[in-house]
């Protein structure tokens, strides 16, 4: 009997034992910090201030804009769709588009057969706004200080050249350019002194009737990018701008203009002060520009416009179908060509003028120096053809 008593206390113990360890194990865990935002299918809009939001699976209607705000999260799984609902007309307050403040974060988890798609539902170019990425990396705007976002009137730029915005991957976005004035639009997707903290890895801008992308200042680095746009209707702005001073890197960058759009890439450093510091100067690698050829009437043909200053490394380059290669303007850049300002391994197909520089007084400049040519570039992979990593995720190539 003292045996099977012993026992059975001994039974007892163990299962008092098991049972403490067991709540202790599940005391120490540690769940995701939760939202104060409620997602709703048919109605995504507002302000993410805090802990993060996921969208799952499926459409979601964009219905207003959608801010992620300091310490939020947003984050976005294979194959969801951001449709944004129509607008009315001078509707401005009530633009649809996706922006990120300093602080936040947002991280698109698509994949080259799921990509998320940012789209909506009238399908033509400045239907809505875009995506706004905003941080705390140098400018040159406000040197040492923040300056507003010409959209979202967020604050941007700072100190903090690391600084993280979040992760973006397979990533298309559609239809964007919203314009409010002449001096105030959206572009595909806008980096606002984003920081080289953040990763932006295959993304596609289609039909935009503006930038498909524009870097604002900031040390972020992008790879795998593409812009196409086909309406002449709706006449987009350049593939690729920058100005207040990027530094970041590129690589394997595709462009495509079908329409008598703008430049291939738009480079300024500061129009104010040209020798504003930090001197935007970017290192891409891996570059195709592909421009209207003959039915480019824009009088804006130019593979290249390197002005107000920038400076620029690009490395295996392929331009087709310009009637400028590489248009050089402003003392301070015409002064960098050759040097901080050069192309390296440049095949010209269909282009009429390889290169033109005007100083700032107006006067002609000789710039050839500024490229030396290679005829075995094969620029973002495959020459002037389509790369083959854009297989499955993009539209429209």
């Amino acid at each position: 009997m003292k045996k099977a008593i012993s026992t059975i206390f001994g039974l007892a113990a163990l299962s008092l034992v098991t049972l403490t360890t067991s709540c202790s194990s599940d005391d120490n865990k540690k769940d995701e910090p939760k939202s104060d935002f409620v997602v709703v299918r048919n109605n995504l809009q507002g302000e993410i201030n805090s802990g993060e939001v996921i969208l799952e699976s499926g459409t979601y209607k964009l219905t207003g804009k959608l801010v992620v705000k300091n310490t939020a999260k947003l984050t976005i799984k294979p194959g969801v769709i951001i449709e944004a609902t129509a607008l009315g007309a001078n509707q401005f307050e009530a633009v649809r588009y996706i922006a990120v403040a300093q602080g936040g974060k947002i991280d698109v988890q698509g994949t080259a057969t799921s990509p998320v798609v940012m789209t909506c539902e009238t399908k033509i170019p400045g239907a809505w706004g875009g995506l706004v990425l905003c941080g705390k990396a140098p400018i040159n705007k406000n040197i040492g200080s923040t300056a507003t976002a010409e959209v979202s009137e967020l604050a941007y730029g700072g100190t903090d050249a690391a600084d993280n915005s979040g992760s973006i991957k397979y990533l298309r976005i559609e239809y964007p350019g919203y314009t409010y004035s002449s001096d105030k639009e959206f572009n595909g997707v806008s980096f606002f002194g984003v920081g080289n903290g953040t990763v932006v890895d295959y993304v596609q801008v289609f039909e935009s009737s503006d930038d498909g992308f524009e870097w604002f200042g900031g040390t972020v680095s992008a790879k795998h990018l593409v812009v196409s746009n086909k309406h002449a209707e709706k006449v987009g702005d350049d593939l690729f701008d920058w100005t207040e001073g990027w530094v970041g890197n590129g690589e394997n960058w595709y462009g495509i203009r079908t329409n008598a759009g703008n430049r291939g890439i738009e480079a300024d450093n500061n129009g104010n002060n040209n020798l504003a510091a930090p001197i935007a100067f970017p290192n891409i690698k891996g570059l195709t520009l592909i421009g209207a050829g003959v039915n480019d009437t824009s009088g804006e043909s130019q593979a290249f416009k390197l002005r107000f200053g920038t400076k620029g490394k690009f490395d295996n380059v392929v331009i087709k179908g310009w009637k400028t290669g590489f248009d050089v303007q402003h003392d301070e850049s015409v002064g960098y060509a050759g040097t901080d300002l050069l192309a390296t391994n440049v095949k010209f197909e269909d282009v009429t003028l390889k290169s033109k520089g005007t100083t700032t007084a107006g006067a002609a400049a000789d710039v050839a120096k500024v490229f030396t040519e290679s005829t075995t570039a094969t620029g973002a992979g495959n020459g002037s053809g389509v790369p083959t990593w854009t297989a499955g995720w993009t539209l429209g190539l």
